[in-house]
């Protein structure tokens, strides 16, 4: 019997829904964040000991505001010495690139240094240098991690997620 040649093409359509990246698990977010706050830590932490940030600390008294908040905004500048050129090309910090993941943006896009990443390390950073609020804050941001769609208050505001890679 001959094949019908007016008959219709047919092809099988294998639409792959998978081509979004799979968002990055609560436990590789977490590792990449130690990991970024053991590389501030190590240059903070002897820097507090030499000026004598824990001085008092066992007759439980506290530093200054100033001096607290000064050694914040040295911890963020470290960050971002140490992050910049890699976050503005593969959307990866140091402790990213271990845990083998990245932010994008909602569109899978890489993010922006003045649209993306300011708004996301403002919301990310700044919260925690208010006094008595701050950790509460801070500690909330975090906590949204555990939504649907794993992104926390930071996330939200810039408009990314972080995926593996």
């Amino acid at each position: 019997m001959e094949e019908n040649i007016y008959k219709s093409p047919e092809s099988e359509l294998n639409v792959n829904s998978n081509d979004e990246p799979e968002l990055a698990t609560r436990g590789r977010r977490l590792w990449a964040s130690m990991i970024d706050g053991f590389t501030i830590a190590i240059v903070t932490i002897p820097a507090m000991y030499f000026t004598g940030g824990f001085d008092g600390i066992s007759e439980g008294v506290k530093p200054a505001f100033t001096y607290t908040l000064l050694f914040g905004l040295l911890g963020i500048a470290i960050f971002f010495m140490i992050n910049l050129k890699s976050l503005k090309a593969t959307g990866q910090t140091l402790g990213k690139k271990v845990a083998g993941i990245k932010v994008v943006t909602q569109d899978g896009e890489l993010p922006t240094l003045r649209k993306h990443f300011l708004k996301r390390y403002s919301v990310y950073f700044v919260p925690g240098q208010i006094p008595v609020v701050g950790q509460i804050l801070s500690t909330l941001n975090i906590l949204f991690i555990f939504g649907k769609n794993k992104r926390c208050v930071h996330d939200i505001a810039a408009g990314t997620k972080v995926v593996a890679c």
